[in-house]
């Protein structure tokens, strides 16, 4: 019995141009990998909701528990993992710590996926 999909293609065929052409526009794997590290971080919803919070206010760890409904420890890991991932930055106020975006991208990454969300 020949089970076939029709989400696949019928018989191989390879677009030799096709491939050479999308080829060479690749970005290196050194920097796809690097960006599978930053969608993995971005990857649990707590620390979405911790980038949406701070796309619109820097803010310490003991706000981020409050507005998150979350213990200080948990909002406190997930800052680890975005901060070894580069996508929060922190500076230290007196005794508080205070985090922010790294930078502008961020927030649009965060649009980006707001608006594909959406449609």
């Amino acid at each position: 019995m020949d089970q076939r999909s029709d989400d696949v293609c019928g018989e191989v065929c390879v677009h030799d141009d096709a491939v050479r052409r999308v080829a060479g526009r690749m970005v290196p794997d050194e920097t796809l990998q690097r960006m599978a590290e930053l969608f993995k971080a971005m990857g649990e919803p707590a620390r979405v909701r911790i980038l949406e919070a701070l796309s619109i206010s820097e803010l310490c760890v003991c706000d981020l528990a409050e507005l998150l409904s979350m213990s200080s420890s948990a909002v406190s890991h997930q800052l680890r993992v975005l901060r070894t991932a580069r996508i929060v930055k922190y500076r230290k106020d007196g005794k508080n710590v205070i985090y922010s975006l790294d930078d502008a991208h961020i927030v649009g990454l965060l649009k980006q996926a707001e608006e594909h969300v959406a449609e």
